[in-house]
């Protein structure tokens, strides 16, 4: 083939489908699992402490360091398979080890990750959970012994899944020890890469659901600022048709209000966002296990539907609100801005009519003052012309005053005309 420049970015998005391998885990065997968050601003956090974090529990071991930029990192830590992964807002750290324990979920399994390392997290705990993997036994009845021995009845999910290759169960509670369990009984025969997939869409299912959460803390704080200003909002709308209200005052605390739902649109856009992403996941997670009830428990499917959903659903609905109540604010605005638009209009005509009344009355004034600079201008130039024109009367024996009823019109006239001449050129 002819030789062609590739895109810089086509190897980094091809390896990208492969940047995170399902493990491959032989039964029996454990996990333990958690993920780290920063409580604010965690997509904007400091990824260098993160990886700085991942490096202690790596020299710890004598492990290798994985690249400057690397987003996911694999590695063996005393008995177990570490696998470490960065995302837009966490940090998860995976631990698969083989074999299980007389003890189901014994707490000393979560010491691979040493107290005073984990103490040292940049971040806080999200998600945390211990997963049991151990081989299905030919009577089913042992299993259902031990997952009512385990867990709490009340909220116990149990399922086949993969065409059933194996059961699953978990009851969604956190033990005193802050994890999360799940136990999976593996049909046997099952191959590692497949219990790997399962083990891992556990822990998936359970970080996501806890990431999607955190937007119901955020929906239930919206919706108690929102209840504040939706009798405000209303009232402001009510008065738009009050015609002894100024709608400048009006309009003033419409804009305080609907400068607040924007300020709350900006804070919770993110989150809801987020929350939505995650949903997804979740969702799409519980459905690739592709369930079928055992026993006639409840799957993971129908618990997410009774407990999970409604949840997600207050959180859309929050966000719905809040997009209606600012689509809301910014109607009224624009109908208060166009009443107060329509007011300066009827103001202007108002202050134009004044003008033009006020430029009529000037205009009058002006012609009133240039008949009197007329005959004031006249009076003093018949006043010169005498005296200029007494001599040459008094030799052609011509009276004063009949020297000045001459002057009198003709002077008035030169004046008229030299007045209307500059009036003219002016204009």
């Amino acid at each position: 083939m002819t030789p062609i420049e590739d895109h810089p970015l086509r190897y980094p998005l091809v390896n990208e489908l492969h940047a995170r391998p399902f493990p491959s885990l032989d039964v029996p065997c454990h996990a333990v699992y958690f993920a780290v968050k920063q409580p604010l601003d965690a997509h904007n956090r400091d990824r260098d402490a993160d990886r700085a974090h991942l490096l202690a529990l790596l020299d710890r071991h004598g492990a290798a360091h994985p690249p400057e930029d690397a987003t996911h990192h694999g590695a063996r830590i005393g008995r177990c398979d570490l696998k470490w992964e960065s995302h837009t807002e966490f940090v998860t750290y995976s631990a698969f080890c083989k074999g299980v324990g007389e003890r189901a979920f014994n707490p000393a399994e979560a010491d691979i990750f040493p107290a005073d390392w984990t103490a040292q997290a940049p971040g806080k705990r999200i998600a945390g959970c211990l997963v049991r993997v151990e081989t299905m036994p030919e009577d089913l009845s042992e299993v259902t012994a031990k997952i009512e021995d385990w867990f709490v009845a009340e909220s116990l999910a149990t399922s086949w899944v993969i065409d059933e290759a194996a059961i699953i169960a978990g009851d969604f509670k956190i033990d005193p020890a802050g994890q999360m369990r799940f136990a999976i009984f593996v049909r046997p025969g099952t191959g590692a890469r497949r219990v790997g997939r399962i083990v891992q869409r556990l822990c998936e299912i359970e970080t996501y659901r806890a990431m999607s959460m955190l937007g119901l803390g955020r929906a239930r704080e919206l919706n108690a600022r929102l209840n504040a200003f939706d009798p405000a909002l209303s009232a402001l709308v009510a008065a738009m048709s009050d015609k002894g209200r100024r709608a400048e005052g009006t309009l003033h605390e419409l804009l305080e209000i609907a400068a607040e739902l924007e300020a709350l649109s900006v804070r919770h856009t993110f989150r809801f966002g987020a929350t939505g992403a995650y949903e997804a996941i979740v969702n799409q997670r519980v459905e690739v296990l592709r369930e079928t009830r055992f026993n006639g428990r409840q799957t993971f499917g129908e618990f997410m539907m009774r407990r999970y959903d409604p949840a997600m659903r207050t959180v859309k609905s929050a966000e719905r609100r809040l997009e209606q109540m600012a689509g809301r604010a910014e109607r009224a605005g624009e109908l208060l801005r166009t009443r107060v638009d329509v007011e300066r209009s009827a103001q202007n005509q108002k202050l134009l009519e004044s003008m033009d009344r006020r430029a009529d009355l000037a205009l009058r004034l002006q012609h009133t003052v240039e008949g009197l600079s007329v005959v004031a201008i006249s009076y003093y130039a018949v006043s010169l012309a005498t005296y200029l024109l007494l001599p040459l009367a008094e030799a052609s024996h011509w009276p004063k005053s009949a020297l000045t009823a001459v002057l009198v019109p003709v002077v008035m006239l030169g004046v008229w005309l030299m007045v209307r001449r500059i009036r003219k050129a002016m204009h």
